[in-house]
């Protein structure tokens, strides 16, 4: 166990770019920097990851990475962080250093394909000294949840339903009616009492919850538990009084999480290609490195037929997803990531 350590800490130096000081001298107030977490392989989405990242697998006509970046650029968020591990090229040809008027700073994970993204955080404690919304890179969902997601110490949250499952919290009402998480749960087997709700992983942190979060995860990765999800830190620090997180309803609006195939066809119900706006801004990139021209493409035997994946630059209108969704499933995919953590899936509120 001692040389797994060792190896571990061989790496804990993460790989910094440039770090913008203006966003670090505040801790109230509305947060403009985003943590992205997509380090990743992204396997349960094979074939569409087996040579681009998660977050560029496309639902309809842009990538779950342009829909985001969309989003944050009208909440008006002015910094975005990527945690990179697999084909992390990709990311950076795709964003640049400028997109829709952010600045864009990267920290590569170099032991991405053996750990957890507990470590995905953890390499963001350098270079991120300001409050921040942090967010997964498979999570596509209507802009509007953002808007209560833009001040510290939150937590999104969906009142759980059948089809749901994965890790959940309990929460305590205040007076002023506004509820906090109270306990956090792994997984929803089991009977309780309590009303229980789904997280959707998006997490807001101030700047003084950050440095004990970081506090925390150095316990952690000191220890070699880089495989560990990073909500188990979270839970010990709300349990013992450390973090407090104000709750923010995703109930209402659509939000989806895409781990596998079938995700995949579902965020497409869910966000049609007539209902929402995916037309990619002018000025989302501005670097030089042929935004008119693919950086990309992917074709894949599948059956009887293929695949013709092309991930044009911002600026270009990809091909959906949906028209091979048929192929994918007929060929009989074993999924070769099996994570221990429970599928987490969101949906409009009320509906089926």
């Amino acid at each position: 166990m001692s040389n797994v350590i060792s190896n571990v800490f061989k790496h804990l130096q993460p790989i910094r770019e440039t770090m913008n000081s203006s966003h670090s001298n505040r801790d109230t107030g509305v947060v403009t920097t985003a943590l992205l977490l997509a380090a990743g392989k992204g396997s349960r989405l094979y074939p569409l990851t087996h040579h681009i990242p998660k977050c560029l697998t496309m639902v309809h006509e842009a990538s779950i990475l342009e829909r985001l970046v969309i989003n944050l650029n009208k909440q008006g968020f002015k910094r975005l962080v990527v945690v990179t591990g697999y084909q992390e090229k990709c990311i950076r040809e795709f964003l640049g250093t400028q997109a829709c008027g952010m600045t864009i700073d990267y920290v590569f994970s170099p032991l991405y394909a053996t750990t957890n993204n507990i470590y995905s955080l953890w390499m963001a404690r350098e270079i991120i000294n300001e409050p921040f919304m942090l967010i997964e890179s498979d999570l596509v969902f209507d802009v509007s949840l953002l808007d209560n997601m833009r001040y510290p110490d939150r937590i999104a949250v969906a009142r759980m339903q059948p089809w749901m499952n994965g890790s959940t919290v309990t929460v305590n009402q205040s007076i002023n009616k506004s509820q906090y998480v109270k306990k956090f749960q792994n997984g929803v087997a089991g009977t309780f009492d309590e009303i229980r709700y789904k997280t959707v992983n998006m997490y807001s942190f101030s700047l003084s919850s950050w440095h004990s979060i970081i506090e925390r995860l150095d316990q952690y990765i000191s220890a070699g538990r880089v495989n560990n999800y990073y909500e188990i830190v979270f839970a010990e620090m709300v349990a013992d009084g450390s973090l407090s997180l104000k709750t923010v309803s995703f109930d209402g609006k659509p939000w989806y999480e895409i781990d596998t195939v079938e995700d995949l066809a579902e965020t497409e119900k869910l966000f049609s290609a007539d209902r929402y706006e995916t037309k990619i801004p002018s000025n989302i990139t501005q670097h030089v490195s042929g935004i008119s021209k693919p950086f990309f493409q992917h074709t894949k035997s599948m059956g009887r037929g293929s695949i013709t994946r092309s991930l044009s630059r911002l600026r270009s209108l990809p091909q959906s997803n949906s028209l091979s969704l048929k192929q994918i499933r007929e060929a009989n995919i074993q999924e070769n990531e099996v994570s221990p953590k429970n599928k987490s899936i969101g949906r409009i509120h009320g509906t089926a």
